[in-house]
C-alpha cells in the first residue's frame, strides 16, 4: 500500500490541478493507496478544496490544524497518520510533477529506506539556487552525507523511516541527514522540475537565516543530543579553567601586596567561573532528564528481526 502526505499551506490556486494529475498517476502504479492531505492552517479556500474533493474519493483523508504550525510538523503528522508501506511526499504546487513518482518508486523497491528526489535542472529564481547549493555542499562536508538536493518536496520513504522522524521547526530541512543517522539507506533520483506557475514561494530570502542556523542545531543534535554533559561539560569547563586562571594570578598579586580589588579582570574571573558552573550543570541537568525520559522508552530502528511477536 501506498500513502500519499501532502502538506498544504494556502494552496487554493493549484490544488484541483494537483488532485487531477496526481490521480491518473496513482492508478497507474495499481496499489492500494491512501491520499492524507495535511491543511496546515491555511487562510484562504484551500480547506473547502480540500473537503469538496474528500467529497468525491473515499481514498482520500484530510486534517487541518487550527493554525499554522510549520511544515516540519504537518510532515510528522501525516507521518504518523499513514498506513502504507511506503509513504511517498509531494509538494501541492506543482514544481514537483506526480508523474515523476514512478522513478523513486522504482528505486525504493531496490531496497533502499529514502529516495529524495534533485531537482538537478531547478526551475527557481536564480539566487535561490545558489542558496540552497551552498546549503547542501555545507550540510554534506560537515555531516558527510552528500546529496544534491537535501530539500527537494518530493521524497519516498519506507514506512519505518517516515515514523520514526519526528519533525519540528526547521528539521524537516534535514529529513535525509536525519534519516541516515538512525542508519536508514539514503539515495536519490533525478527528477524533473518545473516553475511555479501558481501561487508564490513560501520561502523568501530570509531562508538563508533559517537554514544555516538549523545547521548548527543538527550538529548538536547529532552529536550530543544523547550526552548533553559533553557540550556543556566542554563548554563550562573551559570558562572555569579561564576564570580559575585569571584568580589564581590575581591571587598571586594580592600576596605581593598589590591591590586587586578595583581590577575589572577581578569580575571577569568571578563571572567566567560561575558562568562555567551555570553551564556546566545544565548539561548535568539535562542528562538527568534524558536518563529519565528514555528509562522506559527506547526504540531503537531494527534492520532485521526474527521476532514474530
Amino acid at each position: 500500500m501506498l500513502s500519499f502526505v501532502i502538506p498544504v499551506f494556502n494552496e487554493e490556486e493549484s490544488l484541483k490541478d494537483f488532485y487531477r494529475e496526481l490521480i491518473p498517476v496513482v492508478e497507474k502504479l495499481d496499489r492500494d493507496y491512501e491520499i492524507i492531505f495535511v491543511d496546515d492552517g491555511s487562510k484562504d479556500r484551500s480547506l473547502d478544496i480540500l473537503k469538496d474533493i474528500e467529497k468525491k474519493d473515499k481514498q482520500v483523508k484530510i486534517f487541518s490544524f487550527r493554525k499554522n504550525q510549520g511544515k516540519a510538523e504537518a510532515l510528522t503528522f501525516g507521518f504518523q497518520k499513514a498506513k502504507g508501506d511506503y509513504v511517498v511526499t509531494l509538494d501541492a504546487d506543482l514544481q514537483d510533477r506526480p508523474s515523476e513518482i514512478y522513478k523513486l518508486l522504482d528505486k525504493a523497491t531496490d531496497g533502499w529506506d529514502l529516495v529524495c528526489g534533485w531537482r538537478k535542472d531547478r526551475k527557481d529564481r536564480s539566487k535561490m539556487i545558489v542558496i540552497s547549493r551552498l546549503f547542501n555542499f555545507i550540510v554534506g562536508r560537515v555531516f558527510g552525507l552528500k546529496l544534491h538536493d537535501y530539500n527537494c518536496g518530493l521524497k519516498i520513504y519506507s514506512k519505518e523511516a517516515a515514523k520514526s522522524l519526528r519533525l519540528y521547526g526547521g528539521l524537516h530541512r534535514f529529513i535525509p541527514l536525519l534519516a541516515y543517522q538512525q542508519g536508514f539507506t539514503v539515495d536519490e533520483v533525478v527528477v524533473e522540475h518545473e516553475k511555479r506557475e501558481y501561487g508564490k514561494s513560501k520561502y523568501g530570502f530570509s531562508k538563508v537565516w533559517k537554514d544555516f542556523p538549523d545547521i548548527f542545531t543538527m550538529l548538536f543534535l547529532a552529536k550530543y543530543a544523547q550526552r548533553p554533559l559533553h557540550f556543556f561539560g566542554l563548554v563550562g569547563g573551559l570558562l572555569i579553567i579561564t576564570g580559575s586562571t585569571i584568580l589564581t594570578y590575581l591571587s598571586i598579586l594580592w600576596f605581593m601586596g598589590e591591590s586587586i580589588g578595583r581590577r575589572p579582570l577581578l569580575l571577569f574571573g568571578i563571572l567566567l567561573v560561575v558562568a562555567g558552573l551555570q553551564i556546566f550543570f545544565t548539561g548535568f541537568l539535562a542528562e538527568l532528564i534524558i536518563s529519565i525520559s528514555n528509562k522506559d522508552r527506547v526504540h531503537f530502528p531494527l534492520k532485521y528481526s526474527s521476532d514474530k511477536s
